[in-house]
Protein backbone atom coordinates (compact mmCIF):
# COMPACT_ATOMS: atom_id res chain seq x y z
CA UNK A 1 0.00 0.00 0.00
CA UNK A 2 1.02 3.34 -1.01
CA UNK A 3 1.23 6.28 1.66
CA UNK A 4 0.86 9.73 0.93
CA UNK A 5 0.42 13.35 2.89
CA UNK A 6 -2.32 15.56 1.32
CA UNK A 7 -1.58 19.29 1.55
CA UNK A 8 -4.38 20.49 3.72
CA UNK A 9 -3.31 24.63 3.68
CA UNK A 10 -0.77 26.54 3.17
CA UNK A 11 0.28 28.80 5.98
CA UNK A 12 0.98 32.42 5.79
CA UNK A 13 2.40 34.39 9.34
CA UNK A 14 1.28 37.80 9.16
CA UNK A 15 0.48 40.75 10.95
CA UNK A 16 -3.01 41.46 9.93
CA UNK A 17 -4.67 37.76 8.62
CA UNK A 18 -7.99 38.96 8.19
CA UNK A 19 -6.79 41.89 5.99
CA UNK A 20 -4.49 39.66 3.97
CA UNK A 21 -7.81 36.51 4.00
CA UNK A 22 -9.62 39.36 2.10
CA UNK A 23 -6.71 40.42 0.08
CA UNK A 24 -6.62 36.88 -1.36
CA UNK A 25 -10.27 35.78 -1.45
CA UNK A 26 -10.23 38.63 -4.06
CA UNK A 27 -7.29 36.90 -5.80
CA UNK A 28 -8.30 33.54 -5.72
CA UNK A 29 -12.09 33.71 -5.66
CA UNK A 30 -11.81 31.45 -2.48
CA UNK A 31 -14.32 31.66 0.34
CA UNK A 32 -14.36 31.39 4.20
CA UNK A 33 -16.14 28.13 5.64
CA UNK A 34 -19.77 29.29 5.73
CA UNK A 35 -20.28 27.93 9.41
CA UNK A 36 -17.15 29.63 10.30
CA UNK A 37 -16.75 33.09 8.72
CA UNK A 38 -13.44 35.28 9.59
CA UNK A 39 -13.88 38.44 11.91
CA UNK A 40 -11.06 41.13 12.65
CA UNK A 41 -10.71 39.95 16.16
CA UNK A 42 -10.04 36.21 15.15
CA UNK A 43 -6.14 35.18 15.11
CA UNK A 44 -6.71 32.69 12.43
CA UNK A 45 -8.51 33.12 8.98
CA UNK A 46 -9.01 29.97 6.59
CA UNK A 47 -10.10 30.73 2.79
CA UNK A 48 -10.21 27.99 0.21
CA UNK A 49 -12.43 27.02 -2.55
CA UNK A 50 -15.56 26.81 -1.74
CA UNK A 51 -14.68 27.12 1.99
CA UNK A 52 -13.07 24.11 1.67
CA UNK A 53 -9.39 22.39 2.11
CA UNK A 54 -6.83 22.67 0.31
CA UNK A 55 -6.86 26.68 1.38
CA UNK A 56 -4.75 29.44 2.79
CA UNK A 57 -4.84 29.75 6.53
CA UNK A 58 -3.34 33.47 7.38
CA UNK A 59 -2.50 33.42 11.49
CA UNK A 60 -1.50 36.62 13.30
CA UNK A 61 1.94 36.88 14.53
CA UNK A 62 3.52 39.43 16.32
CA UNK A 63 6.74 39.81 14.18
CA UNK A 64 7.24 41.27 11.02
CA UNK A 65 8.37 39.85 7.62
CA UNK A 66 11.92 40.38 7.45
CA UNK A 67 13.34 37.97 4.39
CA UNK A 68 12.40 36.78 1.15
CA UNK A 69 9.57 33.90 1.08
CA UNK A 70 10.94 30.74 0.94
CA UNK A 71 7.97 29.17 -0.17
CA UNK A 72 5.77 31.08 -2.88
CA UNK A 73 2.05 30.61 -4.76
CA UNK A 74 2.64 30.95 -8.66
CA UNK A 75 -0.75 31.66 -10.03
CA UNK A 76 -2.00 31.02 -13.59
CA UNK A 77 -4.28 33.44 -14.33
CA UNK A 78 -8.01 33.45 -16.55
CA UNK A 79 -7.19 36.31 -18.10
CA UNK A 80 -3.62 36.89 -19.92
CA UNK A 81 -0.98 37.30 -17.55
CA UNK A 82 -0.54 41.38 -17.78
CA UNK A 83 -4.43 41.49 -17.36
CA UNK A 84 -4.41 39.75 -14.24
CA UNK A 85 -1.11 42.36 -13.02
CA UNK A 86 -3.37 44.86 -13.56
CA UNK A 87 -6.26 43.66 -11.71
CA UNK A 88 -3.81 42.99 -8.39
CA UNK A 89 -2.69 46.22 -8.53
CA UNK A 90 -5.55 47.66 -7.94
CA UNK A 91 -6.33 45.24 -5.47
CA UNK A 92 -3.29 46.27 -3.81
CA UNK A 93 -0.18 44.42 -4.53
CA UNK A 94 3.10 45.46 -6.10
CA UNK A 95 4.97 44.18 -8.49
CA UNK A 96 8.54 43.67 -7.01
CA UNK A 97 10.34 42.28 -10.17
CA UNK A 98 9.34 42.13 -13.56
CA UNK A 99 10.15 38.89 -15.86
CA UNK A 100 8.53 39.87 -18.98
CA UNK A 101 10.32 39.16 -22.39
CA UNK A 102 9.95 40.69 -25.64
CA UNK A 103 8.87 37.37 -27.25
CA UNK A 104 5.69 37.29 -24.37
CA UNK A 105 7.48 34.35 -22.07
CA UNK A 106 8.02 35.26 -18.56
CA UNK A 107 6.58 36.32 -15.54
CA UNK A 108 6.11 39.25 -12.72
CA UNK A 109 7.02 38.80 -9.21
CA UNK A 110 4.40 40.60 -6.64
CA UNK A 111 4.47 41.36 -3.30
CA UNK A 112 1.01 41.35 -1.59
CA UNK A 113 -0.31 43.75 1.38
CA UNK A 114 2.32 42.73 3.88
CA UNK A 115 5.11 42.00 1.22
CA UNK A 116 4.83 38.09 0.67
CA UNK A 117 5.87 37.20 -2.57
CA UNK A 118 4.52 35.19 -5.28
CA UNK A 119 3.99 34.78 -9.06
CA UNK A 120 2.13 36.08 -11.93
CA UNK A 121 2.46 33.47 -15.16
CA UNK A 122 0.87 33.35 -18.39
CA UNK A 123 -2.44 31.75 -18.73
CA UNK A 124 -3.08 28.17 -20.08
CA UNK A 125 -3.97 30.41 -23.19
CA UNK A 126 -0.92 32.32 -23.66
CA UNK A 127 1.22 28.80 -23.20
CA UNK A 128 -0.68 27.45 -26.13
CA UNK A 129 -2.25 24.70 -23.81
CA UNK A 130 -6.33 25.17 -24.20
Amino acid sequence: MRMVAKIGQVTFDCRDGYTLSRFWTQVTGYTEVPDDPNLPEHSQHFIGPDGKHPGLLFINVPDAKTVKNRLHLDLVPDTTRDEEVERLLALGATVYEDHRKEDGTGWVTMLDPEGNEFCVERSEAERGRH
